[in-house]
């Protein structure tokens, strides 16, 4: 063959003819008729845009043709005749949300071209043009024939996903990242090779975007950090001042969210130093509500959505930490620590909570969990298993050493769940407060490892030991393609089929 040329290009009425040459070699196996120039012309009126070909040295040797279709019209359980119309395209509908692939073929003596690839790739760039869920097509197992009386074809489809049986239309698909969401009867009666079953594929548009009416669609979303330093305050109000300043510093860089660390209000234990610890952190707990009201009135002011590190609270005699959300749109949501440490139970007789659950904002779904928590690597596959996007880690710890945990855990949950992880701590010290000593902390936002981020997995991270605030940008987008394309995809190859989490009963 003299290879001078290869275009692919919308397709044209005028080029019936060389098409009609191609699909009556492709068809050769198939006991049904090639499309006539009709409905050809029918469909490049319809959508142009959708009816793709490729040439080579100037003729046209295949072609992917297209409809958009609402698809809930249609759900999984459709035929070929009832997608297409009985082939009168009716079903075709602009403002639908699923490209459906209805044909896609290659003369033969063009095979091995990659001229198919080409095709599949122009869908995909159509597809993501046009703002469309996914592409979905019914896709024939032509070898399906030959194990008929050996495998069911849930078995013939698993066999070849695993490469032990390899089907030319099937194996392809699935290296074009196409995945099979379940087998169709009687799809195309007429496909003798592949006894009328069919498989119904589908590629999933990362990029897609769901129409919203809501001002603040985001995709990049910035997170300041605050590293606290450790002081003596008079009162509350030179604290909530404190605060403000931070909020005030973040907000000037038009960050979406702050995070404070765990229990940053102890240095309010001062005048209690002549209590027993425990009695002292339940004074401490009467101030949590006034600072809560007042971050809430900031959050608003300073258009910055608070994550209020932690504070003691009392809840029917009992005590908690608790972490806040303060969105900048004046709702509040309360976190309660799961697992206080086993200094917080003796020491102040902390219980846990019972609830992990994610938050909807106006800068993605971010979970919370308070420093110990982190390290209970369960929590977070249930926070991952709502979609959760950023998670927020409020904590305080005394030694390098326990930083190490809470910094070592919150990477590994990076990775493990697709996701951003940010934490926040206290550093300094607090000599004038019984039962709180040195605080050591690093405070950083962490990233999944793979293309697309840092290679050490950390976006930004402070200086050690030093009061001051981080501001990191997080693109939500990479997660989304992470997902799909990522060089392993930890959430996807779950053996769901040997383990599971559970919480309260429900598997996760």
């Amino acid at each position: 063959m003299d290879l001078q040329s290869v275009e692919l290009r919308n397709l044209e009425v005028q080029d019936y003819q060389e098409l009609k040459k191609s699909m009556k070699s492709a068809y050769m196996d198939m006991d049904e008729d090639y499309w006539d120039a009709n409905s050809i012309k029918k469909l490049i009126k319809l959508f142009p845009e959708g009816q793709i070909c490729v040439t080579v040295n100037d003729v046209v040797v295949g072609c992917a043709l297209s409809i958009i279709v609402d698809y809930q019209k249609f759900g999984d359980n459709h035929t070929y005749k009832q997608i297409t119309g009985d082939s009168t395209f009716k079903t075709h509908n602009d403002k639908g949300d699923v490209l459906y692939g209805i044909d896609i073929f290659v003369h033969p003596n063009y095979r091995g071209l990659r001229l198919a690839r080409r095709l599949y790739e122009a869908r995909k760039a159509l597809c993501e043009k046009l703002n469309l869920k996914s592409i979905i097509a019914g896709g024939r197992i032509p070898n399906y024939q030959k194990y008929q009386n050996e495998l069911t074809p849930r078995q013939y489809i698993d066999k070849v996903k695993y490469k032990e049986i390899y089907d030319p239309t099937l194996s392809f698909q699935l290296s074009n990242d196409f995945h099979v969401r379940k087998v169709l009867k009687n799809y195309l009666p007429e496909d003798s090779r592949s006894k009328g079953f069919a498989t119904l594929i589908e590629w999933n548009n990362v990029y897609y975007e769901e129409v919203s009416n809501a001002i603040n669609h985001k995709t990049v979303v910035r997170i300041g950090l605050v590293q606290w330093q450790m002081r003596s305050y008079n009162n509350i109000s030179e604290l909530l001042k404190h605060a403000e300043y931070f909020i005030d510093a973040v907000s000037d860089y038009q960050a979406d969210f702050i995070l404070f660390p765990e229990l940053f209000n102890t240095p309010l234990m001062a005048d209690y130093n002549h209590m027993d610890t425990a009695k002292a952190m339940r004074e401490l707990a009467k101030y949590t509500d006034q600072i809560v009201e007042e971050f809430g009135k900031l959050s608003v002011s300073y258009n910055v959505n608070i994550i209020a590190g932690s504070m003691p609270k009392i809840e029917e005699e009992s005590l908690y930490n608790v972490s806040y959300l303060l969105r900048r749109n004046g709702s509040m949501e309360e976190v309660f620590k799961i697992h206080p440490t086993p200094a917080e139970i003796s020491s102040w007789g902390i219980r846990g909570g019972d609830e992990v659950k994610v938050f909807e904002t106006d800068a993605g779904k971010i979970g919370i969990l308070i420093c110990y928590d982190v390290e209970f690597p369960e929590l977070s596959r249930i926070l991952a298993g709502q979609d959760m996007q950023i998670l927020f880690v409020p904590f305080l710890t005394d030694t390098q050493n326990g930083y190490n945990r809470v910094k070592f855990c919150a990477q590994a949950r990076a990775v493990e769940n697709e996701c951003y992880v940010a934490i926040a701590g206290c550093v300094g010290n607090l000599p004038n407060v019984n039962n709180m000593g040195v605080s050591y902390a690093q405070s950083a936002v962490f990233t999944p490892s793979d293309f697309g981020f840092p290679t050490n997995g950390i976006q930004s991270e402070a200086t050690p030991n030093t009061e001051m605030i981080v501001i990191a940008d997080v693109d939500l987008s990479l997660l989304d393609e992470l997902h799909e394309y990522g060089s392993v995809q930890n959430i996807k190859d779950r053996r769901t089929d040997l383990y599971n989490v559970t919480f309260n009963g429900k598997r996760v």
